[in-house]
């Protein structure tokens, strides 16, 4: 199973997420920690993009949207 979660930035995404992958047993991806590389600098656009393709194909996971997601 593979859930997206999507809203604004404070709409309570994360939280969600962490509360349904409790309650699921499913992996949780908050892509804010594995876009934003220390100093928040955003990882370069291709990088990103393969990132995604490698997250998307697992079997299942829940995630947020951010930005190009």
């Amino acid at each position: 199973m593979k859930i997206m979660i999507i809203g604004s930035g404070g709409a309570g995404k994360s939280t969600f997420a962490r509360q349904l992958g409790s309650l699921s047993g499913l992996p949780v991806y908050h892509l804010d920690r594995y876009f934003w590389k220390p100093g928040w600098v955003a990882t370069p656009r291709e990088e990103w993009a393969e990132f995604q393709k490698e997250l998307v194909q697992r079997e299942s996971n829940i995630m947020g949207n951010l930005g190009r997601t």
